[in-house]
Parts: C-alpha cells; sequence; structure tokens
C-alpha cells in the first residue's frame, strides 16, 4: 500500500488502520488517539494520516479537540516501530536507518507535518489531556494552542533517555511555554511534569478533575466558538510569532488585521 499522503482521500476505515477517529460537528472537529489497547501510542502511519486530516478539515471547523480513548492521552512512539521485525505493516522508524541523510530528513518532515497543522490559524486547536502523554505524545499535547488537562496527567520527554532527541516539533511551542531553562530541563532529564506543575510553568491552562474534563473542554469550545470567526482567526494569527518580530512589524499587521475587520463587519451591517 502507498504511504499516506496530505492528498490521500480520508475513509473511516483509513483512520481506523491509523488508530484515529475523526467527528466533525459543525465548527467542532474531534480527533481521537483510538489505540487504548496500547495506551495510544504512536506510529508513523498515524502521523502521515494526522497530516492528510490537516489538509482536509473542512473550512467550517473552527476548534478542534485532541484527546485519547481510554486512560490514558498517549504514551508515545510505539516502542515496535523500533524493531526491524516490528511495526504496523506500513512503515518503521527503525527504517530510518537504512536511509541516506537527506532521507531521513524528508521522511522526519512529513512526520512533524502531522503536528504542526495545530498551529494554522484557521482554528484553534485543544488538547484534552488525561493520564500519560509522553514522548510524541506530549508533543502532540504541545502542537495544539491550548491544554486542558485532567488532575491525574503526566507530561514527560522521554526521548534523551532513548538517546535521541524530541522530533515531531514539540521543541519550539515547549520552550514557548516554559522558557529554554525549563523546557531545557524537562527534555534533557526525562522526568515527568504532573498537572499542578503544568499549571505553574504554564503547561496548562486548566487543570480539571478527570471526571469534569469532557465538560471543561465544552465549556471552552462554546467560548471560542462565541465570537465571529474571522476575529479568532485574525487574532490567532497575530500572536503567533508575536516575540519573534518587531514592534514595528507587530503593530503594521494589527493595523491590516483591524483593517480587514472593519470590512467584514461593515459587509455584514450591510454597509
Amino acid at each position: 500500500m502507498p504511504l499516506i499522503t496530505p492528498e490521500t482521500p480520508l475513509t473511516p476505515d483509513l483512520l481506523s488502520a491509523a488508530g484515529l477517529r475523526l467527528e466533525v460537528e459543525g465548527a467542532l472537529a474531534t480527533l481521537t488517539i483510538a489505540r487504548p489497547e496500547r495506551r495510544n501510542s504512536q506510529t508513523p502511519t498515524m502521523w502521515r494520516t494526522l497530516s492528510a486530516v490537516g489538509a482536509q478539515l473542512p473550512e467550517e471547523v473552527r476548534v478542534v479537540v485532541v484527546r485519547g480513548e481510554g486512560p490514558a492521552f498517549s504514551a508515545g512512539l510505539d516502542r515496535s516501530m523500533l524493531d526491524p521485525a516490528g511495526g504496523d505493516g506500513e512503515e518503521t522508524v527503525s527504517a530510518l536507518l537504512a536511509l541516506p541523510d537527506d532521507q531521513v530528513s524528508a521522511t522526519i518532515d512529513a512526520y512533524q507535518r502531522g503536528f504542526t497543522w495545530l498551529r494554522d490559524p484557521r482554528f484553534v486547536s485543544i488538547a484534552a489531556v488525561q493520564g500519560h502523554a509522553v514522548g510524541a505524545g506530549f508533543q502532540l499535547a504541545l502542537a495544539c494552542d491550548l491544554r486542558v488537562v485532567a488532575e491525574d496527567v503526566s507530561f514527560c520527554m522521554k526521548e534523551s533517555a532513548l538517546g535521541l532527541v524530541p522530533d515531531l516539533a514539540g521543541t519550539q511551542p515547549l520552550v514557548e511555554c516554559v522558557g529554554y531553562m525549563r523546557a531545557l530541563e524537562i527534555c534533557a532529564t526525562a522526568r515527568r511534569v504532573g498537572a499542578a506543575e503544568a499549571a505553574e510553568i504554564g503547561l496548562a491552562l486548566a487543570v480539571v478533575p478527570a471526571a469534569e474534563l469532557d465538560q471543561a473542554v465544552a465549556d471552552l469550545v462554546a467560548a471560542l466558538t462565541a465570537p465571529l470567526a474571522g476575529a479568532v482567526r485574525e487574532t490567532k494569527a497575530l500572536l503567533l510569532g508575536a516575540g519573534e518580530r518587531s514592534l514595528e512589524e507587530q503593530r503594521r499587521l494589527e493595523r491590516e488585521a483591524q483593517t480587514r475587520r472593519f470590512r467584514e463587519l461593515a459587509q455584514l451591517m450591510g454597509g
């Protein structure tokens, strides 16, 4: 079977084979990692399918909620992917060892795209996290704009303990959340970060009892979809990368965004 690309038509069977479930109801898309028997561990096929989800998401979607089925968000990479004899029948991480450097880079780039689309200004992404969010699971949560977590959450960037580095686009959002010093310590030591610390250092927007996680996320979705869609999209675009821009550039982008908002509002009022 050919590798999944962003253009591969998404079907329920294809999503299920990748360990995913996608439900779209108007402005809300709910993406569930559905491998509870494997603690929602991830595979390259899943990452490629995630990229296709991002490319094919309906335009009317304003909020994407990412969650894990069962008691864990995601235990990270399925360890069978590191075994040349293992895998999901499609692709293994261990197969990268046989490739030249440029092909390794291109393959990882394809994997990363399964995470980076969640930063798209078209919508706001929310990770509803409970239980373990380890390695790739931690990076998937970091890919989202907002994280609402249960009191039993346990974040861990496990890669250094395996002799690897976080490579699924998680390093930048981690630094944005907690700063360089804390990000380095979390990654280099591969220690676990619980719910209280996650809230304290900026990893979590809110911490709630596990039984209240669904309602907390639903309330947040309702609040995010109350304003006009264009206002939220423009605001997200302004805030993304604001820390790297000069004040003059940020001021210019604000002016241009506000002009677009004025024009849309005038149209809505029949002006």
